[in-house]
């Protein structure tokens, strides 16, 4: 009788089964749009323009960007000048070394694709821009939902005195700084299969400390117009590094750029900056695509990201020293040499002079 019942209940499950057709979907595809990422400054080269192209989705999200390769990129002056970048890595263009922007020229960048289609810039300007006088940093914590960690970091703020007698606008970005990396070859072990001695203690003599240039790809920024502060000393917090328990275990070296763009590229990045801090509540603004100064010669009516800015810059850096910081992450351990950390090396940089205490 119970084998009765199985064959029932199985037959039952297959007849279900048989009776669901897979429900297929079928999307648009989207549009693939030539993004334009890059700028050029008054700091000598190589400076770098990045093409990609975003790509239609599938079942799988690969390849939703692509690099733009073999196009011919240029840099066009108002005085006629044109200076050609060379592609370094799929999509990535630099200029010459030698290559530098110079204030009250425009600049507009071109841009030839394989197929023949050209694209160019709206003309930018490069504006002056005051100098920093100092960097200084404090510790800050910020509130997380977690119950038992809040998120940390540290708080750089630039010290500089604006011209009364024109208007400016700021942008400043962090370039990627360079750590002292902390490891413990003292705690290294046998691999756990390992013949006689599992996971039992095996130190090694080196190496303990290494320099590490900062890996990550998120590059923070921050921007201002002088409207609120024209003619006057200003000590404005411009950078956020958090803390993810390797940064600040020794010391950690952050460069900061203070770059004097346009009042078009500010408008860009402030609502790029609304966008970035859009958090999901049903009264955030809907995203969209924001228009930057890139147009297609070959099609008017085509949409292309991104924004090139020509700007000069001031960049200064500081030493962040860990016994000066109130709030830290708890320290990840390196239970080996510290060299395996990818990129990480024994010597620091040449140019490496934290102050002595």
């Amino acid at each position: 009788m119970r084998m009765f019942q199985r064959f029932i209940l199985v037959a039952l499950i297959l007849l279900v089964s048989s009776c669901i057709d897979p429900y297929r979907i079928s999307l648009p595809e989207g549009q693939r749009l030539l993004t334009v990422d890059g700028f050029i400054t008054t700091d000598f080269g190589p400076h770098r323009i990045t093409l990609t192209r975003s790509d239609t989705y599938g079942s799988v999200f690969e390849g939703l960007i692509r690099p733009v390769s073999q196009a011919t990129v240029a840099v066009r002056d108002s005085q006629g000048e044109v200076t050609f970048l060379v592609e370094m890595e799929p999509g990535i263009y630099e200029t010459p070394r030698s290559f530098r922007a110079e204030v009250g020229r425009s600049y507009i960048l071109q841009i030839t694709l394989q197929d023949g289609k050209a694209y160019t810039s709206l003309p930018e300007t490069v504006n002056p821009v005051p100098a920093i006088d100092s960097l200084s940093y404090r510790s800050v914590q910020i509130a997380t939902d977690s119950r038992v960690e809040n998120r940390s970091g540290v708080q750089i703020l630039a010290s500089f005195r604006d011209p009364a007698d024109q208007t400016n606008f700021y942008y400043w970005r962090t370039v990627p700084g360079t750590f002292v990396v902390v490891a413990n070859p003292e705690l290294h072990t046998f691999p756990p299969d390992h013949p006689t001695n599992p996971r039992g203690p095996n130190p090694k003599d080196c190496c303990a400390t290494c320099f590490l240039v900062d890996p990550s790809r998120i590059t923070g920024f921050s921007i201002a117009s002088d409207e609120d502060f024209n003619g006057l000393s200003n000590r404005l917090p411009v950078a956020f590094i958090e803390d993810n328990g390797l940064r600040f275990k020794r010391t950690y070296r952050a460069q900061i750029q203070q770059l004097g763009i346009s009042a078009q590229a500010h408008r860009f990045l402030r609502l790029v900056e609304q966008q970035v801090s859009l958090t999901g509540s049903v009264f955030d603004q809907p995203p969209a695509n924001i228009r930057g100064n890139m147009i297609s010669l070959s099609d008017p009516d085509e949409t292309v990201l991104g924004y090139f800015i020509a700007a000069s810059v001031d960049t200064k850096q500081i030493y962040i020293e860990n016994e000066r910081l109130q709030f830290l992450q708890t320290p990840r351990i390196i239970p080996d040499d510290c060299r395996t950390v990818p990129g990480a090396v024994v010597d620091p940089p040449a140019d490496w002079n934290p102050p002595r205490n």
